[in-house]
């Protein structure tokens, strides 16, 4: 008889470029995305929560070629069609704004949270799923639109714990750069490819700075490895155009906007992007939000050959600075347009949620808070129904709380679970407790804090461990923990 192969076993490892998130992280983002959203609401969106699979035609970004989709999707072919993961919120939002637009209002305010997959190199911090946390009004080509993103970013991110102060979102058009370059005489159709290079070498300003911008714009430059990126071959005229755009902030929105609109000259269209900032400027300045919050900015150069008009992003500053920018958008009036034929302006914000939470974790936002249940112990198994109607009288109290399940006859093991879960305390009850009507009460987080920081005969005499009544559980409990 052949012997048969024993199949070797599969590794338990998580695939490359995702990972797992366990308790806290998870309640953490939870509670993170409730105030997010509440703000939304506060500014009148509804919720849409759309599938996490859509068609690589809808998509629209990225088309499959002979074998495959190409790089940035992940995608698989079915009965002939070619079907991805959601890349962003944007792309599915256009598809159901085309779908349903005899059936929603006009202008459709929406927001929507979840996770998005591209398939794309993993690095440090860089994963290949990662949540957004997205807001987006369709219908409306009003500045005052684009206004209110930037005001509820503003107060979105002061809701979730980023004081002002600690953050300032910047503001640009696309209209203006459009402008720059009419002037600087690479406006039209025959200078489609100049135009490309012009926009991927100043969204590299940060990375390469104004040297290498500069280079990008003329002949093209060498990296450190020898590789030659050939460039835009704009004259030293045309460059500085370019370059004065980019440095064109000055310390007031009025002055930043007069520099701009020296530097467009007769361009209709950057007349039309520094009119729009100008009126977006003025409404934030009406609410109240300022220099200290929200400010112009030309050099604010994220996804400037997506958008159409208004940019913006949200960066944080101060010894909040590494983590750089955690939210940015801008109107994308083009996007609908692939469905319908017919022009729809659209604008949005996107938050990176992942990147904010750990922005507020490096503050010690969450480093107090009780992130573990309340554990009741076993000290009889026969009287486990006493033990769960403890449990659910703490929780009946809105207290988290549970029972311990695992094999009671070592108690020192229970107090390692309690000790693995975070839990705050540790509820005991024996014989002796139960024949006087009372529990011991280990508070669990007191009892580290003093193992720490006493000697052994101090804490003896200092034990973290009080005896209460029954009924009076849930009131010590709530007290401490309040």
């Amino acid at each position: 008889m052949a012997k048969v192969k024993k199949q070797p076993r599969p590794k338990a490892q998580t695939p490359k470029g995702f990972r797992d998130y366990f308790g806290s992280e998870v309640t953490r983002r939870t509670e993170m995305l409730a105030e997010i959203a509440r703000i939304y609401r506060l500014y009148g969106f509804d919720a849409l929560e759309t599938s996490g699979v859509e068609t690589v035609e809808a998509l629209g970004k990225f088309l499959p070629d002979v074998d495959r989709p190409n790089e940035g999707v992940f995608a698989w072919e079915e009965d002939g069609d070619w079907l991805a993961l959601r890349y962003d919120m944007t792309a599915p939002l256009a598809r159901v704004a085309a779908q349903y637009r005899n059936d929603l209002p006009s202008p459709y305010r929406r927001y929507t949270m979840g996770p998005v997959w591209r398939n794309e190199k993993p690095g440090p911090g860089r994963f290949r799923q990662f949540y957004q946390c997205d807001a987006d009004t369709v219908g409306s080509a009003s500045p005052a639109a684009d206004a209110e993103m930037c005001a509820m970013l503003s107060d979105t991110l002061e809701a979730v714990g980023i004081a002002r102060g600690d953050y300032v979102i910047r503001v640009n058009n696309r209209k203006v750069l459009n402008g720059v370059m009419e002037v600087a005489g690479i406006g039209g159709a025959e200078h489609e490819r100049e135009r490309g290079i012009v926009l991927r070498a100043i969204d590299k300003l940060d990375r390469l700075g104004e040297a290498g911008v500069r280079a990008l714009l003329g002949e093209g430059r060498r990296d450190e490895s020898g590789d030659f990126t050939k460039g835009a071959g704009l004259d030293q005229s045309q460059s500085d155009k370019v370059m004065r755009f980019l440095n064109a902030k000055r310390e007031t929105a009025e002055e930043t906007l007069a520099v701009l609109d020296e530097l467009i000259e007769q361009s209709p269209l950057g007349s039309d992007g520094v009119r729009e900032l100008a009126e977006i400027s003025e409404l934030l300045s009406l609410q109240g939000y300022g220099p200290d919050r929200i400010v112009v900015d030309p050099s604010v150069v994220r996804g400037l050959g997506y958008y159409t008009g208004a940019v913006y992003e949200a960066e944080l500053t101060g010894d909040l600075a590494r983590f750089g920018s955690v939210a940015g958008g801008g109107r994308y009036d083009d996007l609908v347009k692939r469905f319908t034929g017919q022009e729809v302006p659209a604008t949005g914000v996107s938050i990176g949620v992942d990147r904010l939470l750990a922005a507020l974790e490096s503050q010690g936002r969450f480093s107090d808070k009780v992130d573990g249940p309340v554990v009741v112990t076993v000290m009889d198994k026969s009287r486990l129904d006493d033990y769960q109607a403890m449990v659910a009288t703490l929780r009946r109290a809105g207290i988290r709380a549970e029972l311990y399940l695992g094999n009671p006859k070592n108690f020192g093991n229970q107090l390692k679970y309690c000790d693995k879960r975070g839990a705050p305390f540790a509820i005991i009850q024996g014989e002796d407790e139960a024949a006087r009507g009372v529990v011991q009460v280990k508070d669990l987080k007191l009892g580290a804090k003093l193992a720490a920081e006493l000697s052994h005969e101090e804490w003896r005499d200092q034990p973290a461990q009080f005896e209460c009544a029954l009924g009076d559980l849930v009131a010590e409990i709530q007290k401490r923990l309040a």
